[in-house]
């Protein structure tokens, strides 16, 4: 296999880990507050943690280009304060990756913490546990098999993003260039057979973390 393929399958799995992780460093106290919350502006604020479900990834990468860009309010602020820009980067693969792939974590963690028995939420209560102390060892445990779940689901669409990771890193040979966009420019370049390989892998690659999660999730009790 050439390094080039190589280095496309080494940067999708260390894309869709590490975006995979802050997800669900995030996400799941999201969804917390989005089931067991009531606030001014809570609807509001699942309208724009689930948009990017909804919208095209080029419609998400342009937003990303937007606020993160060089010329962004974000990305101008960080440029001037360190010289560094995300764009044309893997960090904005990471970045991409996070923001169109949260939606999953969020939804269905918080539908399997919405589902959590709220008698024995209350019974933890009565015997004096904290919100804090409910939540980590009744609510979440109880809601484990969603947080796995979403964790999949955004695992397996970090992997397979494409169109915001264009917008905002690029198709740098080498440098951004994750399966997905190795794919379109072996395509594009009519490359059909080294093509058929990465599509090939990336299937086995997405199916065979699926097949592992599935059989893990039946586990848990």
């Amino acid at each position: 296999m050439e390094e080039s393929a190589l280095f496309s399958i080494r940067l999708s799995l260390q894309v869709a880990s590490l975006s995979t992780l802050i997800i669900i460093l995030s996400g799941v106290p999201i969804a917390y507050l989005l089931a067991r919350r009531d606030f001014m502006g809570k609807e509001l604020l699942d309208m724009a943690c689930t948009l990017p479900l909804v919208l095209p990834p080029t419609v998400t990468g342009y937003y990303l280009v937007l606020v993160f860009g060089r010329n962004g309010f974000i990305g101008n602020f960080i440029y001037g304060l360190t010289g560094w820009s995300i764009m044309f980067t893997w960090h904005a693969a990471v970045l991409a990756s996070y923001v169109v792939a949260l939606p999953l974590m969020i939804k269905t963690s918080r539908v399997a913490i919405e589902s959590v028995d709220k008698n024995l939420i209350n019974a933890s209560y009565t015997l004096g546990h904290s919100e804090f102390a409910t939540s980590m060892k009744v609510i979440l445990p109880l809601a484990k098999r969603g947080i796995v779940a979403g964790a999949v689901l955004s695992f397996a669409r970090s992997m397979g993003e494409f169109g915001a990771t264009l917008m905002l890193a690029g198709n740098l040979p080498g440098k951004t260039d994750t399966m997905p966009i190795a794919i379109y420019s072996l395509a594009g370049n009519g490359e059909w057979g080294k093509a058929h390989i990465m599509v090939f892998l990336m299937t086995v690659i997405s199916g065979l973390f699926l097949y592992i999660a599935n059989i893990y999730s039946k586990r848990i009790v």
